[in-house]
């Protein structure tokens, strides 16, 4: 039987913010992903900054993504400290509406041998402690190693 991957508990996911990452999250809860983009140069970064690395601009806006990326890396991890049945994918997604953005994640619901560099995966989000939503990926659709 094929074991699929997945996240921790959502209970034992906690993050938080600050004026720099709040409108990331926020738009997770609405199931939307955003990256931040310089106001004025448009360079993208991830993970947000008050200011930009590029021209040092504090202006910043907050365009949304399709959700559509590719695997730049990734690992399997079998395994987790009080749940050893855990089979995590940790990776880093390309994200294809922000040339050079990548965001650390999970690929979620796939069979871990099936996944490899250049994969196209899709976002979707899962349910964290105190109310939040944390984007994961997931194969895109019609790719191989998509079980259910």
């Amino acid at each position: 039987m094929t074991t699929l991957s997945t996240v921790r508990p959502g209970a034992t996911v906690r993050i938080t913010t600050d004026t720099a990452t709040e409108p990331f999250w926020q738009a997770a809860k609405q199931r939307r992903l955003v990256v931040a983009r310089c106001g004025r140069c448009g360079h993208h970064r991830m993970p947000p900054t008050p200011f930009c690395p590029e021209c040092s601009s504090t202006e910043t806006e907050w365009p949304e993504l399709s959700g559509a990326g590719e695997v730049y890396s990734y690992a399997v991890i079998h395994g987790f400290p009080g749940d050893p049945d855990l089979v995590l994918v940790a990776a880093v997604v390309d994200l294809a509406d922000a040339p050079g953005t990548r965001l650390v994640t999970n690929i979620v619901g796939v069979d871990p041998e099936t996944v490899e560099i250049g994969m196209p995966v899709r976002v979707d989000f899962t349910p964290i402690a105190d109310g939040w939503l944390l984007p994961v990926f997931r194969a895109a659709e019609g790719d191989a190693g998509v079980i259910g």
